[in-house]
């Protein structure tokens, strides 16, 4: 029973005693993110948006990614080409099917009936059309590119964070094993 009474009055004087663990103290300790960029500007992505949205290549360049910008131009250049050249053809093939309605001869289309007229319109308009969203659509991912390569760019990506696969044997098995080993060194 004396052991039972000396623990008891020991846990009723620690029960008892106050604790405060949130004093104030006169320095305040402010913890410092070594792998985020001091030179962050928030601007940076929405520039280079805005330069390629005004000229194609031109977010690339102030990104300083100049080889994406002959890739820009081909892909606008190449799509912006098959949409003139379908509606070239597209124009020919109506301009010939509205004549021979009228009545007239040509002698470029004299091999093809209407009906052919008439699927090389369908065939060149939708090619046309085609051409026209891959115009556009290649447009928009040039400005997409530029902001997210800018907004990416701010990043501080150096050895001190590293993501890298990583082969170790087991002991047990004897066996080789594949892992991945992710680096955060302070």
């Amino acid at each position: 029973m004396n052991k039972f009474a000396f623990i008891g009055l020991f846990l009723f004087v620690l029960g008892n005693i106050s604790v405060f663990s949130q004093g104030k103290i006169g320095k305040e300790f402010v913890a410092q993110d070594t792998l985020k960029s001091v030179d962050i500007d928030p601007l940076t992505p929405a520039k280079a948006a805005f330069y390629s949205a005004i000229l194609p290549g031109l977010g690339q360049a102030y990104n300083k990614k100049y080889w994406k910008i002959p890739l820009v131009y081909g892909a606008i250049g190449t799509s912006m080409y098959f949409y003139l050249d379908s509606n070239k053809k597209y124009n020919q093939y109506r301009d010939a099917y509205k004549r021979r309605l009228e009545g007239y001869s040509d002698d470029n289309f004299s091999y093809l009936d209407n009906s052919r007229l008439i699927a090389g319109q369908k065939f060149y308009k939708k090619n046309k059309d085609f051409s026209a969203l891959f115009v556009i659509g290649f447009y928009v991912l040039n400005i997409i590119d530029a902001n997210v390569d800018a907004a990416l760019i701010q990043f501080n990506v150096n050895d001190n964070l590293s993501l890298k696969p990583n082969m170790y044997y087991n002991d047990v098995t004897l066996k080789s094993n594949l892992g991945l080993t992710l680096n955060y060194n302070f």
